[in-house]
């Protein structure tokens, strides 16, 4: 159930998003061990200068096509994390044509009680959801 979201600069076309979308969901569901139907992704686009996305002395080449990719989930293994980082980036260049330095990803943590997917209830607390 991680909530996906993914910053983007302006200027893909509606296909390339779709696909970023289906790769990255894919993966999730491998690396991450979705459930069927636990899909919640949110894409953003910027213009140039609403993104700075520097490399933090790493020697990283940026460029248009970067994707910052920010999960918030349920506490993930160490182990299925440095998958999802590894998979996700080999997926993307192979489906999207996105290098690897384009890509960017970061995983914060929650509990099950952080959540309510609707009408005001906590499903997890409730005993709708596991």
């Amino acid at each position: 159930m991680p909530l996906m979201r993914i910053d983007m600069f302006r200027g893909r076309s509606k296909a390339e998003i779709k696909n970023i979308l289906d790769i990255s969901y894919q993966v999730a569901t491998e690396e991450l061990h979705l459930l069927p139907r636990d899909r919640y992704q949110i894409v953003t686009q910027h213009d140039p200068e609403e993104m700075i996305i520097e490399d933090v002395g790493l020697g990283f080449e940026r460029t248009d096509k970067f994707l910052m990719f920010s999960l918030t989930s349920s506490p993930r293994a160490e182990d299925d994390k440095e998958r999802f980082y590894a998979h996700l980036v080999k997926a993307l260049e192979a489906g999207a044509g996105v290098a690897p330095s384009d890509v960017m990803i970061n995983i914060v943590g929650n509990t099950k009680a952080d959540w309510s997917f609707g009408n005001g209830e906590a499903q997890f607390m409730n005993g709708k959801l596991n």
